[in-house]
């Protein structure tokens, strides 16, 4: 039986932090007598306690899985060594808890008590409890019994009013309340603790440690987070310069704060210097006029790679901005690593659901990988105001039973204070992913079964757009890229946008909308700024659908346009977004139009527009799906047979028969509100309201169809033209560098020419 043991410490998994917990090795535990449940004594610079629980994965057995504020309390960081031993604790009769700051807790006691029960604590130990918003701090001012003891549901808890100022508490972030970055979080500890704790280590390979690190990626994913999180693991001094604190009006004096923080730094060290928004302080010199700004860069410059040593010095850097940074900042001894901080995946965010519902009161139906699954896009900083909206939705539930007058809530109401499903489900409807912001569209609730006949189009489109987001597993699997673009082309009034309005509803993804006409600008240059914009944002929040109604107004043929040639810069722009260099990550554009024959040939192409779905008039079942889906919660009259409505009905489209159906219902009202009836008497009248055959009728003679027979043929014939032109596509390697000069040769300028 091995009494004590040395193990190296590790972080814990998210679902352990806040509980007092640490993880080792089974076959440990059993060598030291351990049970789960049973209480050990950590050994760093100090001692503290925890219950021990089996590691969850088979792993190196002298790793030791402890939280921030276990590790706070051994004073130990992360990769160090401690001793643990297995000790006998007693029950807890009373103990008494100071606050760290100021705190005001309705039921605080009760409150804590609920937390910490079952939790082993010793005089001066900190314990951190989650909120929703920023942990409490509290130290344990004294216990009875003195020595280690174990909470119970008897433990008097006793919290003073007093505050303990004296005691420093820690930054309160560390490694586990980071989600989803656990990559870019080793790139950090790599760059930025092994430097500052073990220095021998590069001197031994005879190399200069890493100097500066610079964090990108979009607004809201976590980068000044990892810097509190690495000042808060690694006893470094930390020094924080917010970019444009250090701008002054007087010549000079901004160089000079900025040599006082760096001289400050080295006197302190080792020392980490973390500037936020540095494209604010270091922007392209070329780019700028005043000279304030220059001076400032060049100082900066000097002082990360002068001929002046910087000794144990490490800057970090946030920006969202990179590409506005100066460039001789970004070169290798200056900083020598660039790492991007992306949207988080689906497993990053249900971490970050974890980290900031541990303090939150969840109903058991509460599923956070449900919710993971449907937030596609979300940064961190937006999960965590979904978590809060849903918390603020809970509590407008029990507020009408709150009397303000009271000085405490009772108890029976606040533990009725429960975040349920539903309270996760309107939060969702107000909160949407920061990168959408700009372009955020409310998605209309248009499900498949709304959309009577398309079954084809409505196979192809599920295909192409659901099955790549749905399943990508499948097509990894046999090694095949799902369709980029689909264009829906045919008359006006058969559901092209309808079925787009579908798209985006069943998808569950992010939706673009683009009206054709709305990205055109009289500035140069800012029409093709506009689609650029909308690709940038449709990848940062991926998966997206976006969609480009009525794209013959700005992808006309470029040779047709006879104006300021900003039709063909933009239809260039939308080529190389679409099949460029850059490759587009789980972004499906869906295109609607109702002339094909003024699209530019070369969007067309497959890697471009690869499924072109001909959209036709509704056959004879697809009309009657129609009227019934029109009829639905409409007083129709027991004569009215849909079968016989649908044959009347022939060349009639989608928008014809919904016409047919609300110009009935507004004949049928014309004969109940007749000239001087009154408001009661209509109101009697409402319930005898009935929609008969003869208004259907009255209605189809009066609404006629919008395609003409010449009109159908030009169409049908631009469907037959697609389809030859796919099956040459396919059956000739197109090995040609311009596929659309090889269209040219066939004798086919527009593919669909009116005859």
């Amino acid at each position: 039986m091995i009494e004590e043991t040395n193990l190296r410490v590790a972080e814990a998994y998210h679902k352990d932090v806040g509980r007092g917990i640490a993880r080792i090795d089974t076959r440990l535990m059993q060598q030291m007598g351990l049970v789960s449940g049973d209480i050990i004594e950590i050994s760093g610079r100090a001692k503290t306690y925890a219950i021990v629980w089996p590691n969850v994965e088979r792993e190196q057995e002298n790793r030791i899985r402890i939280d921030g504020n276990l590790r706070s309390n051994a004073k130990v960081g992360i990769d160090d060594r401690v001793t643990i031993q297995k000790v006998q604790a007693k029950h807890a009769q009373r103990v008494t808890l100071a606050p760290s700051q100021p705190v005001r807790l309705v039921g605080g006691a009760h409150y804590i008590l609920r937390i910490i029960e079952g939790r082993p604590l010793n005089k001066g130990q900190q314990i951190r409890v989650e909120t929703v918003n920023n942990p409490l701090t509290f130290v344990v001012a004294s216990t009875r019994p003195a020595g280690p003891v174990v909470v119970t549901k008897d433990t008097d808890i006793v919290i003073k009013e007093k505050s303990v100022e004296e005691i420093r508490v820690p930054e309160g972030i560390s490694y586990e309340d980071i989600g989803g970055l656990k990559r870019e979080i080793q790139l950090v500890r790599e760059m930025i603790e092994l430097p500052l704790r073990h220095p021998e280590l590069f001197q031994k390979l005879g190399i200069e440690p890493p100097k500066g690190v610079l964090l990108h990626g979009p607004p809201g994913t976590g980068k000044t987070l990892i810097a509190k999180a690495v000042a808060s693991e690694t006893d470094a001094n930390f020094i924080t310069i917010s970019g444009p604190e250090i701008v002054s009006k007087y010549y000079g004096e901004s160089e000079q704060k900025l040599r006082e923080i760096f001289e400050e730094a080295e006197k302190d060290a080792p020392s980490i210097i973390f500037i936020d928004e540095i494209d604010s302080i270091a922007p392209k010199r070329g780019e700028v006029t005043g000279e304030m700004e220059r001076r400032v860069v060049a100082q900066l410059l000097s002082l990360m790679d002068g001929l002046k040593s910087r000794g144990e010095v490490v800057v970090i850097a946030a920006t969202n901005r990179p590409n506005s940074i100066d460039e001789a900042l970004r070169r290798g001894g200056r900083f020598d690593r660039e790492i991007e901080i992306g949207i988080p995946d689906r497993n990053g965010r249900k971490q970050i659901l974890l980290i900031h519902t541990r303090g939150m009161p969840i109903q058991e139906d509460v599923s956070l990988g449900e919710i993971a699954d449907v937030t596609h896009g979300f940064v961190g900083a937006d999960l965590s105001s979904l978590c809060k909206e849903a918390a603020m939705h809970a509590l407008r539930r029990i507020t009408p039973e709150i009397d303000i007058e009271e000085e405490e809530i009772p108890q029976e109401i606040l533990d009725k204070l429960v975040v349920t499903k539903d309270d996760f489900k309107e939060a969702l409807k107000n909160i949407e992913p920061s990168a959408m912001r700009e372009v955020y569209v409310e998605v209309p609730h248009v499900g498949w079964e709304d959309i009577g006949g398309l079954e084809n189009a409505k196979q192809e489109l599920i295909e192409a757009v659901e099955w790549p987001l749905k399943y990508p597993e499948i097509f990894n699997t046999i090694s095949v890229k799902p369709p980029r673009g689909i264009l829906l082309f045919g008359p006006p009034g058969t559901g092209k946008t309808l079925l787009a309005k579908a798209v985006a509803s069943e998808s569950e993804a992010n939706f673009i909308s683009i009206k054709g006409p709305e990205l055109l600008s009289k500035y140069v240059g800012e029409s093709e700024r506009a689609v650029r914009e909308t690709f940038r944002k449709a990848k940062q929040a991926a998966p997206t659908v976006v969609f480009f109604d009525e794209i013959d107004s700005i992808a006309p043929q470029r040779s047709s346009v006879s104006d300021t040639h900003v039709s063909e810069r933009v239809v260039s722009q939308i080529l190389t977004e679409l099949d460029g260099v850059e490759e587009l990550k789980d972004v499906i554009i869906v295109a609607a139009t109702n002339r094909p024959d003024m699209v530019d040939p070369a969007l067309l192409r497959p890697g471009r527009f690869d499924r072109l779905i001909y959209v036709k008039l509704p056959d004879r079942t697809s009309r009657e799906r129609i009227f019934e889906i029109h009829t639905q919660g409409k007083p129709i009259a027991e004569d009215v047979n849909l079968s016989e409505l649908a044959d009347l009905t022939e060349g009639y489209v989608g928008a014809d028969i919904e016409g047919i159906c609300r110009e009935a219902a507004m004949l049928a009202l014309r004969e109940i509100v007749t000239p001087g009836i009154g408001r009661k008497d209509i109101e009697k009248r409402a319930g005898e309201i009935r929609i008969s055959k003869k208004h259907f009728e009255h209605a189809i003679r009066r609404v006629k169809p919008t395609t003409s027979r010449e009109n159908l043929t030009t169409y049908e014939r631009s469907a037959e033209l697609f389809a030859k032109y796919a099956t040459e596509f396919e059956e000739e390697a197109p090995e040609a560098e311009e596929p659309e000069k090889e269209i040219e040769h066939e004798n086919v300028p527009g593919f669909f020419q009116a005859q």
